[in-house]
Protein backbone atom coordinates (compact mmCIF):
# COMPACT_ATOMS: atom_id res chain seq x y z
CA UNK A 1 0.00 0.00 0.00
CA UNK A 2 1.33 3.45 -1.16
CA UNK A 3 1.57 5.94 1.66
CA UNK A 4 -0.58 9.56 1.13
CA UNK A 5 1.39 12.60 1.77
CA UNK A 6 -1.02 15.18 3.95
CA UNK A 7 0.07 18.77 2.57
CA UNK A 8 -1.00 21.09 -0.19
CA UNK A 9 0.44 20.64 -3.87
CA UNK A 10 2.43 23.75 -5.11
CA UNK A 11 -0.17 24.29 -7.91
CA UNK A 12 -2.90 24.44 -5.33
CA UNK A 13 -0.54 27.05 -2.86
CA UNK A 14 -0.01 29.06 -6.70
CA UNK A 15 -3.65 29.36 -7.29
CA UNK A 16 -4.10 30.71 -3.91
CA UNK A 17 -1.42 33.39 -4.03
CA UNK A 18 -2.67 34.40 -7.44
CA UNK A 19 -6.23 34.68 -5.89
CA UNK A 20 -4.50 36.97 -2.63
CA UNK A 21 -2.65 39.11 -5.79
CA UNK A 22 -5.98 39.65 -7.93
CA UNK A 23 -7.65 41.23 -4.19
CA UNK A 24 -4.79 43.33 -3.80
CA UNK A 25 -4.64 44.62 -6.84
CA UNK A 26 -8.36 45.40 -6.56
CA UNK A 27 -8.20 47.21 -3.00
CA UNK A 28 -4.98 49.19 -2.62
CA UNK A 29 -6.80 51.74 -6.10
CA UNK A 30 -9.91 52.10 -3.70
CA UNK A 31 -7.85 52.53 -0.79
CA UNK A 32 -5.75 55.05 -2.25
CA UNK A 33 -8.68 57.00 -3.54
CA UNK A 34 -10.12 56.81 0.26
CA UNK A 35 -6.81 58.17 1.72
CA UNK A 36 -7.44 61.59 -0.59
CA UNK A 37 -10.92 61.73 0.13
CA UNK A 38 -9.98 61.89 3.59
CA UNK A 39 -7.81 64.43 3.57
CA UNK A 40 -9.48 66.61 1.50
CA UNK A 41 -12.53 66.48 3.92
CA UNK A 42 -9.93 66.94 6.95
CA UNK A 43 -8.77 70.19 4.86
CA UNK A 44 -12.11 71.51 4.66
CA UNK A 45 -12.83 70.64 8.21
CA UNK A 46 -9.56 72.80 8.89
CA UNK A 47 -10.67 75.71 7.29
CA UNK A 48 -13.78 76.20 8.89
CA UNK A 49 -12.00 75.37 12.34
CA UNK A 50 -9.45 78.46 11.39
CA UNK A 51 -12.13 80.78 10.31
CA UNK A 52 -14.09 80.00 13.45
CA UNK A 53 -10.85 80.78 15.59
CA UNK A 54 -10.04 83.94 13.17
CA UNK A 55 -13.63 84.69 13.92
CA UNK A 56 -13.30 84.52 17.77
CA UNK A 57 -9.78 85.83 18.14
CA UNK A 58 -11.28 89.15 16.24
CA UNK A 59 -13.95 88.93 18.82
CA UNK A 60 -11.22 89.00 21.68
CA UNK A 61 -8.90 91.29 20.39
CA UNK A 62 -10.50 93.83 18.08
CA UNK A 63 -8.57 92.55 14.65
CA UNK A 64 -7.61 89.55 12.96
CA UNK A 65 -4.29 87.88 13.83
CA UNK A 66 -1.27 88.06 11.79
CA UNK A 67 -0.22 84.93 11.11
CA UNK A 68 -1.47 80.65 12.00
CA UNK A 69 0.79 80.80 15.30
CA UNK A 70 -0.97 83.77 16.93
CA UNK A 71 -3.96 80.98 17.04
CA UNK A 72 -1.91 78.37 18.67
CA UNK A 73 -1.32 76.78 22.09
CA UNK A 74 -0.04 78.87 24.82
CA UNK A 75 3.67 79.54 25.63
CA UNK A 76 5.02 78.76 28.85
CA UNK A 77 2.93 82.00 30.52
CA UNK A 78 -0.13 79.83 30.57
CA UNK A 79 -2.55 82.38 30.00
CA UNK A 80 -3.84 83.44 26.19
CA UNK A 81 -3.03 86.27 24.60
CA UNK A 82 -3.01 87.57 21.13
CA UNK A 83 0.38 85.79 20.41
CA UNK A 84 -0.98 82.86 21.33
CA UNK A 85 -4.63 82.61 21.44
CA UNK A 86 -5.04 79.24 22.18
CA UNK A 87 -7.69 78.50 20.08
CA UNK A 88 -6.57 75.36 17.44
CA UNK A 89 -4.05 72.61 18.20
CA UNK A 90 0.07 72.96 17.89
CA UNK A 91 -0.28 70.75 14.55
CA UNK A 92 -2.57 73.29 12.39
CA UNK A 93 -0.92 76.31 13.84
CA UNK A 94 2.29 74.91 12.41
CA UNK A 95 -0.06 74.90 8.87
CA UNK A 96 0.26 71.69 7.91
CA UNK A 97 -1.86 68.67 8.45
CA UNK A 98 -3.38 66.16 6.47
CA UNK A 99 -1.30 66.00 3.86
CA UNK A 100 -2.27 69.69 3.21
CA UNK A 101 -0.25 72.48 3.92
CA UNK A 102 -1.99 76.27 5.45
CA UNK A 103 -0.90 79.56 4.08
CA UNK A 104 -2.45 82.44 6.54
CA UNK A 105 -2.33 85.95 4.80
CA UNK A 106 -3.30 88.96 6.63
CA UNK A 107 -4.87 91.96 5.13
CA UNK A 108 -4.22 95.36 5.20
CA UNK A 109 -4.46 96.94 9.25
CA UNK A 110 -5.06 92.62 9.73
CA UNK A 111 -9.07 93.88 9.28
CA UNK A 112 -8.74 91.03 6.72
CA UNK A 113 -7.58 87.61 6.09
CA UNK A 114 -7.28 84.79 3.74
CA UNK A 115 -6.20 81.52 3.82
CA UNK A 116 -5.25 78.99 1.11
CA UNK A 117 -5.00 74.60 1.35
CA UNK A 118 -2.69 72.94 -1.24
CA UNK A 119 -1.99 69.50 -1.12
CA UNK A 120 1.26 68.58 -0.36
CA UNK A 121 1.75 65.77 -3.36
CA UNK A 122 -1.33 66.11 -5.91
CA UNK A 123 -1.24 62.51 -6.50
CA UNK A 124 -1.29 60.96 -3.01
CA UNK A 125 -2.59 63.57 -0.49
CA UNK A 126 -5.02 65.30 -2.23
CA UNK A 127 -6.38 66.87 -5.88
CA UNK A 128 -8.30 69.75 -4.82
CA UNK A 129 -7.14 72.83 -3.28
CA UNK A 130 -8.71 75.58 -1.35
CA UNK A 131 -9.39 79.04 -0.09
CA UNK A 132 -11.41 80.97 2.22
CA UNK A 133 -11.30 84.18 4.01
CA UNK A 134 -12.83 86.51 6.20
CA UNK A 135 -16.74 85.83 4.33
CA UNK A 136 -16.07 82.02 5.92
CA UNK A 137 -16.81 80.54 2.39
CA UNK A 138 -14.42 78.20 1.59
CA UNK A 139 -13.86 78.11 -1.84
CA UNK A 140 -12.43 74.93 -3.82
CA UNK A 141 -10.15 74.60 -6.88
CA UNK A 142 -10.24 71.19 -8.71
CA UNK A 143 -8.26 72.12 -11.90
CA UNK A 144 -5.08 71.97 -10.30
CA UNK A 145 -4.50 75.66 -9.97
CA UNK A 146 -4.07 78.27 -7.11
CA UNK A 147 -7.37 78.47 -5.19
CA UNK A 148 -8.50 82.19 -4.96
CA UNK A 149 -11.89 84.63 -4.04
CA UNK A 150 -12.85 83.53 -7.72
CA UNK A 151 -12.78 79.77 -7.35
CA UNK A 152 -16.35 78.00 -6.78
CA UNK A 153 -17.50 77.46 -3.50
CA UNK A 154 -17.89 74.18 -1.95
CA UNK A 155 -21.56 72.74 -1.93
CA UNK A 156 -21.80 74.00 -5.52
Amino acid sequence: MRNKQKGFSLIELLIVVAIILIIAAIAIPNLLRSKIAANQASAVGSLRSLNTACIAYSTSYGSFPTALTNLGPVGSSGTASSTSADLIDSVLAAGTKSGYTFVFTAGSSNQSYSITATPITAATTGQNMYYTDQSGVIRVDTSGSSASSASTPIGN
